[in-house]
C-alpha cells in the first residue's frame, strides 16, 4: 500500500513537472461568464470573451473582443486590434481609442469623434434583431419537438375496434 502511493506521488509530481512548461507564459485570453473583464493600461491581450458581462479596455487588445448580454467601453488609450462585437449591449469609443471594424446587435455605438475606426461599422439596433438571431431558432426548434410527438402520439395510439 505504501509503495502505491509513492508511486502515485511520483507520477504526479513527473505530469506536472511536464505540464507545467505549457501554462509558463499562457495564451493571454481572457474569458469570463457574468464577471467584467478590465483590461488594464499597460496590459495586452489576445483575446476576450464575456459573457453576461462587460468589457473595459484601457490597454491593447490583439484579436477580436466579443460580449453576449454585455456592453464594450474602449477608453481612450484602448486599442483593438480586430472585430469589436456585442450581442445585445452597447459599444462605446471614448477620444483617443482605436478599433478595427465594429458589430452590434441589439445595441447601440456611442462613439467620440475624436475615436478611430478603421474598418467597418456593422449596427443592428433594436431588439427585433436578438428576437430573430436568438428566438427564431427556439421557436422553430419547438415546433419540430411539437411534430415529433404528434408523430409519436398518432403511430402508438390504441387500435379501437369498430362497432356496428
Amino acid at each position: 500500500m505504501r509503495f502505491l502511493s509513492r508511486r502515485l506521488l511520483i507520477s504526479l509530481l513527473g505530469i506536472a513537472a511536464f505540464c507545467a512548461p505549457a501554462f509558463a507564459d499562457g495564451s493571454h485570453d481572457r474569458t469570463q461568464f457574468g464577471h467584467d473583464i478590465v483590461v488594464g493600461p499597460d496590459e495586452q491581450v489576445n483575446e476576450v470573451t464575456c459573457f453576461g458581462c462587460s468589457v473595459r479596455i484601457r490597454g491593447h487588445v490583439d484579436a477580436d473582443v466579443t460580449t453576449f448580454g454585455g456592453s464594450i467601453y474602449v477608453e481612450e488609450s484602448g486599442d483593438v486590434g480586430a472585430d469589436t462585437t456585442s450581442f445585445g449591449g452597447d459599444v462605446r469609443l471614448d477620444k483617443g481609442s482605436t478599433v478595427h471594424d465594429i458589430t452590434v446587435f441589439g445595441g447601440h455605438i456611442r462613439r467620440d469623434p475624436n475615436a478611430s475606426v478603421e474598418g467597418d461599422v456593422t449596427t443592428f439596433t433594436g431588439s427585433v434583431w436578438l428576437l430573430l438571431i436568438f428566438g427564431l431558432p427556439f421557436v422553430i426548434l419547438g415546433a419540430f419537438i411539437a411534430l415529433i410527438v404528434w408523430v409519436v402520439r398518432r403511430l402508438t395510439r390504441p387500435q379501437v375496434p369498430v362497432t356496428a
